[in-house]
């Protein structure tokens, strides 16, 4: 193998935050910048870039699939999508966008976060490239507005047009996605961040389909990158100043553990030889856990929307809580992929609410199964396993307010019978089990290389995002979340790919 190229900096993965950091770094023509990404451009592909064909993605090509451990209080059969194209999840996903609620931000700095509170992240928000902007009123499907109104009724809860204006404890409303209306097109981190500049900056080198396998040390000190390329060569890729590491919650600590860095007993039960001995790499995996009830409905619903899950509602049950703590999305389709393992049946034609768990208290782990790269890693996020059950709890009290919703005008109109779990099912314990059985996840894995303070063993990272112990080497993306934020979090890993420029040097 040899070494051919060298960059100043090297960031792994040319996804959400990967992106934001290689257009920030690229501004000064005098650094050079090399992104190592998986997959192939999304340039030109309305496969990818039209939003509305988003769930067409998973599970394709696109699609690194992870499967999920045994889940023996919830569904054994998730599997997570990890987007394989230029953009990351931004190039897979709804891109829902919400900026974390200051809550959140100021219990990250709670949990050690030092200069992550509210006021500090905030003019991050307004630094962002995408088009952020409200559900356009030609893309308002009839029946989610009914929904909008419906919850609104049923609840008492305030109706928000723009969820991105000011804070919030509850309130429904249509969403704002970062997209372009007039053609239903993606504003993705990659179209946002690199599509103005990729022809235009010679020192923004972007290397395609190429997978990111090991991390070269030389002491404590990262250097370098090996990569193996579409065709199966094999090469170092070198950085003169450092390794940024923005491969998700999931392949950043995969990347990690391959290289000898996490907890010393599992790398050597694995024979990889042991560079750092970190024992949070893989820990405290975070979820966005969500279940769903069904309704057949009277009838075909128009067909209009941005992406089929416009709106939602958000809910704080315990008026201690500092924000939300349940949130809906309600989708314009029957959503039954895992009711049907249990025996229930797709209707031709209806609609679904997901009760969500905003801050789920459940915790898990990522891990290897093998020290070959190529074995995909064992996500056990533990669903359902906290101690009070807060989160089961939380989908029963989700279903019967999804219920109190659907039977209120003016959605009770449009609504013909309920399919899943159906007006039989009405206990404590039969909801429970039921919801925790076809629990789903939003795609909202974070945590595993999570932030805090200097003294915190099973911190990762510092506030600085330079990994403990070592020197040249970051991580900026959602696994180093220590919390997960109680909305959805893409707008959040934006600002950490802002935040991590600003730090390089490169906040331009």
């Amino acid at each position: 193998m040899t070494d051919t190229t060298a960059y100043d900096y090297v960031i792994v993965g040319g996804g959400t935050a990967g992106s934001v950091i290689a257009h920030r770094l690229t501004a000064d023509p005098g650094v050079t910048v090399a992104v190592i990404e998986g997959g192939p451009s999304d340039v030109d592909r309305p496969d990818v870039l039209t939003l509305r064909r988003w769930m067409g993605l998973l599970g394709g090509d696109l699609d690194y699939d992870y499967p999920t451990t045994e889940q023996p209080r919830g569904n054994s059969h998730i599997r997570h999508s990890r987007a394989r194209v230029l953009g990351g999840c931004s190039s897979h996903n709804t891109l829902i966008s919400f900026k974390p609620l200051p809550s959140d931000w100021d219990e990250w700095e709670e949990a050690g976060a030092e200069g992550w509170n509210a006021a500090a992240m905030d003019p991050y928000y307004d630094k962002l490239l995408n088009n952020i902007v409200p559900v356009d009123e030609k893309d308002r499907n009839a029946i989610a507005r009914d929904f909008v109104d419906a919850a609104e009724s049923a609840l008492g809860v305030p109706r928000v047009e723009g969820f991105n204006k000011k804070p919030f404890h509850e309130g429904v409303g249509f969403f704002d996605l970062a997209y372009h209306p007039e053609d239903n097109k993606r504003s993705s981190a990659s179209v946002a961040y690199l599509h103005p500049v990729m022809d235009e900056r010679p020192n923004l080198h972007l290397m395609l389909e190429t997978w990111a396998y090991r991390l070269e040390f030389d002491g404590t000190r990262a250097t370098g990158v090996h990569v193996r390329t579409k065709d199966g060569a094999e090469r170092l890729v070198s950085a003169r100043r450092e390794v940024l590491v923005c491969a998700g919650a999931v392949d950043t600590p995969r990347l990690l553990l391959h290289s000898g860095i996490g907890p010393r007993a599992d790398l050597e039960k694995l024979g990889i030889p042991v560079v750092h001995d970190l024992p949070g790499v893989g820990e405290n995996l975070l979820d966005h856990p969500e279940s769903v009830i069904v309704w057949e409905t009277n009838g075909p619903i128009p067909d209009n929307s941005a992406m089929d899950s416009d709106a939602g509602l958000f809910v704080r049950r315990d008026p201690g809580s500092r924000g939300p703590d349940l949130m809906f999305h309600f989708y314009q389709i029957p959503f039954t992929d895992n009711p049907e393992r249990l025996g229930y049946e797709r209707p031709a034609y209806g609609v679904s609410m997901t009760p969500n768990i905003p801050k789920p208290r459940s915790r898990g782990r990522l891990y290897l199964t093998s020290a070959d790269p190529e074995v995909k890693p064992a996500l056990d996020f533990r669903y359902f396993t906290d101690e009070d059950d807060y989160d089961g709890r939380t989908l029963v009290d989700g279903i019967r307010i999804a219920r109190e919703i659907a039977g209120t005008e003016p959605l009770a109109g449009w609504l013909k019978r309920e399919v899943c779990p159906g007006p039989e099912v009405t206990g404590d314990e039969e909801l429970s089990e039921y919801a925790r059985k076809v629990a789903h996840t939003v795609y909202h894995p974070a945590g595993t290389c999570r932030m805090g303070a200097a003294d915190d063993e099973r911190a990762v990272v510092g506030p600085d995002l330079r990994i403990r112990g070592l020197d040249g080497i970051r991580i900026a993306d959602a696994s180093v979340f220590p919390t997960m934020p109680a909305v959805n979090p893409m707008i959040g890993v934006l600002m950490v790919g802002e935040k991590a420029a600003e730090l390089l040097g490169g906040g331009a």
